[in-house]
């Protein structure tokens, strides 16, 4: 196992950072990666709460099948009102949102006082995990007039969500 390390190690040192390395050398000693055991952080100024995703996929009470342009499919999703969980968690719908995801994206949107968006961490009946696009994502449930064909209409979805910081 070490003269893997060390023959990867020296193959990949020039192309990956050390925190990238470190990811590689965790996932060939068979050390699990879990997103499941991680959690939502909302920020609110100095606040953080953190919404455990087990709580989050306990709550997901919605069911819808929609078309997924990214998969070019119907998919059956579960998740919960992106609106209420935004009024339950921060007292109102903030003008603009600040999301970060597992991949270190960073994206900051405003126009959230809508019901059609739900942050969906069910999947075919299975938890969205990182390797799907989770675990959690941000889809809209309705978006009649928009060409699935062209992706650049479904910007705003937002998935590998981390984070979520409100923007007053």
């Amino acid at each position: 196992m070490k003269a893997v390390l060390s023959r990867l190690s020296l193959r990949c040192s020039g192309a990956l950072s050390k925190a990238a390395r470190g990811l590689v050398v965790l996932l060939l000693v068979g050390v699990p990666l879990s997103a499941s055991s991680q959690a939502l952080s909302l920020i609110n100024g100095d606040s953080t709460q953190k919404v455990a995703l087990g709580d989050l996929r306990d709550r997901a009470d919605t069911s819808f099948t929609v078309f997924d342009p990214f998969q070019g499919r119907d998919v059956e999703m579960r998740g919960v009102s992106f609106r209420d969980f935004l009024i339950e968690h921060f007292g109102e719908v903030p003008s603009t949102l600040h999301f970060t995801a597992w991949d270190d994206y960073e994206v900051s949107l405003g126009g959230w006082d809508d019901p059609t968006w739900y942050l969906v961490t069910i999947e075919e009946g299975q938890p969205l995990t990182l390797r799907s696009r989770g675990p959690i994502r941000l889809v809209e449930r309705e978006y009649t007039g928009r060409d699935v064909e062209n992706l650049r209409d479904f910007n705003d979805w937002i998935w590998m969500i981390r984070s979520i910081e409100a923007q007053w």
